[in-house]
This record gives C-alpha cells, structure tokens and sequence, in this order.
C-alpha cells in the first residue's frame, strides 16, 4: 500500500470522527465539516479508496477497509495523546488541538512511543 499523504490521514480522520458522530458519511458531509471544495474532497477520497482505505456502499456512504480504520484511529490516538502532552505542559487546550493536529501527521513512530511512555509516568 503506498504511503498516505497528510491530506489523506486528515479525510480518515474526519471520516472516523463523523461516523461516530453521525452513523452514515457521505463526501458532502466532509465538505461541510472541512469546508473544503467538493472537487478536493472528491479527489481525495477517491484517492483513499484506490490506496483501498474506504469504500462506497450503494447509497455513496463512505465505509473503512480494515487497513483505513486502523489508519484512522491511529491517527486519531497520535492527535489526542499529543493533545494531551501539550495541555499537561500548560497549553491552552484550543491551541494544543490546532498545533497536535500538525504534529500527528509528521512525528516519527519512536517519538510517539515515547511520548506514550512519558505520559503513563505523570
């Protein structure tokens, strides 16, 4: 499977964070939550479905592959543990949001690991 892009990880996410909002995620309800152009939104979930990381169902819902889920949560777990050390060290929780949602998608796995470790010990 290629490597997926930060663009990629960012429609997972969103789409991971929808369907437990809301059950069933088509393209426009990305776009209304990004608020990105639908054309974008098209082309990048058409993207994750070739890379095999979603599906349509007949109705244009947008449902997770194996693999996209655990992509997906995993990105979710590195946005909310980094949201985490960043509120612990004194950050507004608003700007640690903005600033884990940057960081998740370029952190190294062994940083993370450590950062996990770190956080089980305070």
């Amino acid at each position: 499977m290629d490597r997926i892009r930060e663009s990629g990880e960012m429609y997972l996410e969103t789409i991971l964070l929808l369907s437990q909002k809301k059950g069933n995620v088509r393209s426009v309800d990305i776009v209304n939550e990004l608020g990105y152009s639908k054309s974008s939104v098209s082309k990048g979930v058409n993207t994750l479905k070739a890379m095999g990381y979603i599906r349509f169902d007949e109705n244009e819902c947008i449902h997770f592959t194996e693999s996209g889920r655990r992509k997906a949560e995993e990105t979710y777990e590195r946005h909310c543990t980094l949201t985490e050390l960043l509120v612990k060290m004194g950050v507004s929780r608003e700007r640690a949001e903005e600033d884990a949602c940057r960081m998740e998608h370029v952190i190294s796995e062994e940083t993370f690991s450590a950062i996990k470790d770190y956080l089980k010990k305070i």
